[in-house]
């Protein structure tokens, strides 16, 4: 079976099931956020950007110069429940449907790291980035980037069917246990400067 048939025989029946649930988050997201929907570009196969969109998480609040203050500081008890949950990325089922996204691959990161990955890093972009993955189910957020980028590539070299139903049944138990949600310390993770290792 080819990974996109097996994307949409998963995904189109998941989005019509989750409709009601999709709903609520929506409308109780934008009662305590404000805006629905938080919208970024992030590289895509081979690196090309598309629109990532997700439930909102954080508030918009700024500093005495404009600035965003931290994400500790915007993120709220409501948004943290989302991230637990993962049902912030719910959302993101519709950038599979557009053929932007797989239910599993690479997690899409920002835009401004492409010029930071080694060769060898670079090649997550090889297949489609995922709503989970190899990663996620392997530490998450608790990974260092080296530890994230090596477990990218190596589903990279060794995707098959079978492997993303793999991945897709730890996500289930990732979810429920609320593990490694993020790193140690730190809100989410720490932002990616490049890698000695991989230069």
């Amino acid at each position: 079976m080819n990974k996109r048939l097996f994307d949409l025989i998963l995904v189109v029946p998941g989005v019509l099931l989750l409709a009601p649930v999709f709903l609520i988050l929506a409308i109780l997201v934008r009662f305590k956020l404000g805006t629905v929907f938080f919208l970024q570009r992030r590289p895509g196969l081979h690196g090309r950007p598309f629109v990532l969109i997700k439930f909102r998480t954080m508030m918009d609040k700024f500093d005495a110069h404009g600035e965003l203050l931290p994400d500790s500081a915007r993120l709220t008890s409501f948004g943290q429940f989302l991230r637990a949950s993962s049902l912030d990325e719910l959302p993101e089922l519709y950038n599979v449907l557009k053929g932007e996204m797989s239910l599993v691959g690479p997690r899409p990161l920002l835009m401004e790291y492409l010029p930071l990955y080694s060769p060898e890093q670079a090649r997550r972009h090889e297949v489609l980035p995922g709503i989970t993955g190899w990663a996620q189910v392997n530490g998450r957020n608790a990974l260092s980037w080296d530890g994230k980028f090596r477990m990218d590539v190596w589903y990279v070299d060794n995707w098959s069917i079978w492997l993303d139903v793999k991945i897709l049944c730890l996500t289930v138990l990732s979810v429920l246990r609320a593990q490694d949600i993020n790193e140690p310390g730190v809100t989410t993770m720490t932002r990616f400067k490049g890698s000695e290792r991989g230069r």
